[in-house]
């Protein structure tokens, strides 16, 4: 990923030391992977099992050792890696390092108040967090989805316009993937056929190329296997990855042959559902109401049982990752959040049909209230 400038990132861990602070918390712990590398421009190995971990104080506090935990960004890390993450990381940071055979929870508590309540990954490793919790009993960690749901949900314009152009190279390849055969080759092949696309249309990174033919599409996470497709079946094409470190995934349903009348209705419905989600996006409305605006045109379509998935999910630096457009999420929708709408028709046996794309929330005084990031055609194409 091209790394912002240096500013930004101080001004992410001030923004997270301000919300952390409002929400009655002593700190941020960030775990390696897309928080880190949010946060420094660097995410380190998510995969290690030493524990590497940035620490962000809670404003109006300091981390016990720490200069200045914002503009100079304090991480407890492997002393064998802490040269490379000073090297990677955009800005300043300040290693507390540790050596192997030293109690690393131990060594990151000195950062920490026992009694203290912090913020931490949700993908932190189970054994840091168990970690933590028995050199300081009592402390108290939440989840970032849980305590901080906004700290990476609403994107600044230099990520939305990445997240625009990983958009509009998952749309070029959806016209290139519909001019090539379908019928007589099996679902592994086009699969392998969108991975090269998306690759060459910008992606560095592929995270899924779904493609689920016939019966399979009733299975809305069906892994591309060796079912051949045949004349006459819907396929639903669902993919994406990163490119330049931000998401891309967008979701068509195309037709092999002349679709049937039913055929035809159930992808209308999808589409009007799809339509009905989008117009929904608003600031002010909460992410359930994207949910409700979808399900209920398909409710009302007579197939309210087989949509068996949220609506959306957020994207940016991973493909997947809050806020979820579910019923029962009642964060507010505020300009900058980008996320997706992908409502679907599934009916066991037969079919399916899916239709995503990711969306942009502006202000209530921009000319439409949600942005597409996918233009691609959404009517039932048919292909070969």
């Amino acid at each position: 990923m091209t790394p912002f400038a240096p500013h930004v990132y101080a001004d992410r861990r001030r923004r997270a030391a301000e919300q952390a602070a409002q929400a009655g918390l002593d700190g941020v712990l960030v775990a390696p992977g897309a928080d880190l590398a949010y946060f420094l421009g660097h995410g380190a190995d998510p995969g290690a099992e030493r524990l590497t971990m940035l620490v962000v104080p809670a404003a109006g506090t300091t981390a016990h050792g720490a200069s200045d935990g914002v503009e100079s960004a304090l991480v407890v890390v492997p002393r064998l890696e802490a040269n490379d993450l000073q090297h990677h990381a955009a800005g300043g940071v300040e290693a507390l390092a540790w050596a192997d055979g030293e109690d690393e929870h131990a060594v990151a508590a000195r950062l920490l108040r026992d009694g203290g309540r912090y913020a931490i990954s949700d993908s932190a490793w189970a054994l840091h967090v168990l970690g933590l919790q028995r050199t300081l009993p009592g402390a108290r960690l939440t989840p970032f989805t849980t305590t901080l749901p906004m700290l990476r949900a609403v994107k600044s314009p230099e990520e939305i316009a990445r997240l625009a152009a990983a958009g509009a190279g998952a749309d070029a390849v959806f016209a290139e993937i519909v001019r090539r055969p379908f019928a007589g080759r099996r679902e592994s092949d086009v699969a392998a056929d969108l991975d090269a696309l998306l690759r060459e249309h910008g992606h560095e990174q592929v995270d899924f190329t779904l493609v689920c033919a016939g019966a399979n599409g009733a299975d809305p996470h069906h892994d591309a296997d060796t079912t051949v497709i045949a004349d006459g079946d819907m396929v639903v094409l669902d993919f994406g990855g990163l490119a330049d470190g931000y998401g891309s995934d967008t979701t068509r349903t195309v037709h092999v042959g002349e679709p049937t009348d039913e055929d035809r209705e159930v992808h209308d419905v999808v589409r009007a559902a799809q339509q009905a989600g989008v117009e929904a996006v608003r600031p002010g409305a909460t992410c359930q109401d994207v949910d409700r605006a979808a399900r209920a045109v398909i409710d009302d379509a007579g197939y309210g049982e087989h949509f068996i998935h949220r609506t959306g999910h957020g994207i940016g630096l991973t493909t997947h990752e809050p806020p979820y457009m579910v019923e029962g999420e009642t964060l507010p929708i505020e300009p900058g959040m980008c996320f997706s709408v992908e409502p679907g028709i599934y009916l066991p046996g037969r079919f399916g049909v899916r239709i995503e794309d990711i969306v942009v929330a502006f202000p209530d005084d921009a000319p439409h209230a949600a942005r597409r990031l996918n233009e691609s055609p959404r009517e039932l194409a048919v292909v070969g």
